[in-house]
């Protein structure tokens, strides 16, 4: 199985890089849109800012290799971001996959932190991608770092609470996508990404 993991100007790639190893697969870090497309799934993982990594994709044309991918695609934070249709953050036009606005989190109270940083709960998860989730755990936690956020929308797949309800991932056609951190998230991400290994496989 040939994984490929978007290479572009944002960190946490090798993070990434490091837990597909420990599952067995020895991923390609990429930018060449053949070996992109060649690839049976391929992962966009990112933290950074929205639109400094809009502006470095859309010079290489790579917004438009990511967007005509058929194979399966998982967006990682920042991942997540782009593939929605704008950000607040830049106030940039992002790829375009999930019809969805991203926000800037506003405190409500004193006691509301921007960046949320920290470990959350995720539920009422709706995808493959979380399956067998609960034998881990009822109630699923995951590592989130991010001052902005995808509101719920038609695409939510699982939902997590900080200041306000959010779309902690996403799902329409080939794409899924987390807000969170699968490669840091301990046991829960490691099955999520054998999970996403899964639906590559079928």
């Amino acid at each position: 199985m040939d994984i490929a993991i978007v290479k572009y100007n944002a960190g946490n790639i090798y993070s990434v890089v490091n837990a597909l190893k420990r599952l067995g697969v020895e991923p390609l870090l990429t930018d060449d849109a053949e070996q992109l497309s060649k690839a049976d799934g391929v992962l966009f993982p990112g933290q950074g800012e929205a639109r400094g990594a809009m502006e470095y994709l859309k010079a290489r044309g790579l917004d438009l290799v990511i967007k005509g991918l058929k194979q399966p695609v998982f967006g990682i934070c920042v991942g997540q971001q782009l593939l929605c249709r704008h950000s607040e953050e830049g106030d940039v036009d992002c790829i375009g996959i999930f019809d969805a606005e991203v926000k800037r989190f506003q405190p409500q109270r004193h006691e509301d932190k921007v960046p949320c940083m920290g470990w959350n709960a995720i539920y009422d998860t709706k995808s493959g991608l979380f399956s067998q989730l609960s034998t881990l755990n009822p109630q699923p936690y995951v590592y989130f770092v991010h001052s902005y956020y995808v509101p719920l929308c038609e695409d939510t797949i699982a939902t997590a609470d900080y200041i306000l309800p959010y779309s902690a991932a996403l799902h329409k056609g080939n794409f899924y996508a987390t807000q969170f951190h699968p490669e840091k998230s301990g046991d829960v991400g490691e099955q999520i990404l054998r999970n996403f290994l899964d639906i590559i496989r079928k």
